[in-house]
């Protein structure tokens, strides 16, 4: 009887069946969306952090102005905080590992092999387009931040994390709290505010009115962004002398190691060419 039971428990379960469909491949841009929606969530954290900031101070976000000196012809700045003692130009950065530079370093990279500009230097420019907006007492009020998400560590100059530098890297969870500390320390310095609240409200009016909304422009922005960005990358990879293919950094290593080679690069085939005409 229990064999008979047995039997008739095991006809009922149905097998499990392995997933054999194939699995979907990426599209394309995914990676691009994914980073996409990573970069508005840190963007929301910051904008969540700005607004707890004191009575009296007041921001902007993705602010897009004219910069003649830019290749793009704009400047887009992603967060300026207006104090009574300092104006914070806010520049946010999406990256994740290792965040290598320094103070006399045009290029900065991450993880020692992905290279990026140094953010300090970028943000300058996107001060200098501030400035031509509002009136010359207020330019030395400036003080550029980076900001990164904790999933960064930092290697880079010291002095990029003193609270007394006009130029200072945080992370996008401790960016209200650097500038509390900063405004603290220029309190100290400074008996009296060093702008009024009239002051303020000019400077966030002149900001306000020169932000470009225009969806047009703002992608037209983008892709020229884009563009620059692939061709400054296709400009600096080592390419074949011959057949200008791009080559690694190894290969780069080795054809420049070589006094055969005269200084001269060459793709693997290449270098077998090479090698026959000189033997």
């Amino acid at each position: 009887m229990l064999l008979f039971l047995n039997f008739l428990k095991k006809k009922k379960e149905k097998p499990k069946l392995a997933n054999t469909s194939p699995s979907k491949p990426k599209r394309a841009n995914e990676n691009a969306e994914i980073a996409t929606r990573k970069g508005e969530i840190g963007e929301y954290k910051i904008d969540i952090q700005l607004a707890q900031l004191p009575n009296g101070y007041r921001y902007l976000s993705d602010l897009l102005v004219k910069n003649p000196k830019a290749k793009t012809g704009y400047s887009q700045i992603d967060h300026i905080v207006l104090t009574p003692y300092g104006i914070f130009a806010i520049e946010t950065k999406n990256y994740q590992g290792t965040i290598y530079g320094g103070k006399d370093r045009k290029t900065w990279s991450i993880n020692g092999k992905f290279k990026m500009m140094n953010p300090f230097i970028q943000n300058y420019g996107h001060i200098q387009a501030l400035t031509s907006l509002i009136d010359k007492k207020y330019h030395d009020l400036f003080i550029s931040m980076v900001s990164f998400t904790k999933r960064c560590t930092f290697k880079v100059d010291l002095e990029y994390r003193k609270i007394a530098s006009n130029e200072i890297i945080v992370y996008d969870i401790e960016l209200s709290e650097f500038i509390r500390r900063k405004v603290s320390v220029l309190k100290i310095q400074h008996k009296e505010p060093l702008v009024t609240e009239g002051d303020i409200s000019t400077i966030y009016q002149a900001f306000a009115k020169a932000n470009i909304t225009d969806p047009a422009v703002r992608e037209q922005h983008k892709r020229a962004l884009s563009t620059n960005t692939s061709n400054e990358k296709t400009a600096s990879s080592p390419t074949c002398t011959i057949c200008n293919k791009p080559v690694s950094e190894k290969v780069k290593m080795y054809c420049l190691a070589r006094k055969n080679f005269d200084g001269k690069i060459y793709c693997f085939d290449h270098q077998k060419s090479v090698f026959k005409d000189q033997g």
